[in-house]
């Protein structure tokens, strides 16, 4: 993100987040986006966009560093989660990032062994 914030660290958000989602709490059904849903810009980091607004250009500029899982997006724009899947919602709508499924992995070997897992189970109990 830029060096310019349109939130305070100390205070919070000087933006309330409906202001930012223009009042939506959810994104279309075309970009529904889970925690997981992996984000990929679509252009170069030189396009510019001049009709975006500051949170929807400051997340894409993001997205633009590498592809990352929603949930990494939120922390690392310091936003809560329902505006950033409303913003996700808004470039994926402009065609400017493509949001992905997230890939389920088979689970087997180690991490698929009852007895490993009430293991750790245990072990987290102790704590």
């Amino acid at each position: 993100m830029s060096d310019e914030h349109w939130y305070e660290d100390e205070t919070g958000s000087m933006v309330r987040p409906y202001t930012v989602t223009r009042g939506r709490t959810r994104p279309s059904e075309r970009h529904t986006a889970d925690l997981m849903s992996r984000v990929t810009a679509l252009e170069p980091d030189d396009a510019a966009h001049p009709d975006l607004d500051h949170a929807r250009a400051s997340l894409l500029d993001l997205i633009r560093r590498g592809a990352r899982p929603v949930a990494e997006l939120a922390a690392d724009a310091d936003l809560p989660l329902t505006v950033v899947r409303v913003l996700l919602g808004d470039l994926a709508e402009a065609g400017l990032i493509r949001i992905d499924a997230p890939r389920h992995l088979p689970v087997a070997g180690p991490a698929a062994d009852p007895v490993l897992l009430r293991e750790i189970v245990e072990r987290l109990r102790e704590l």
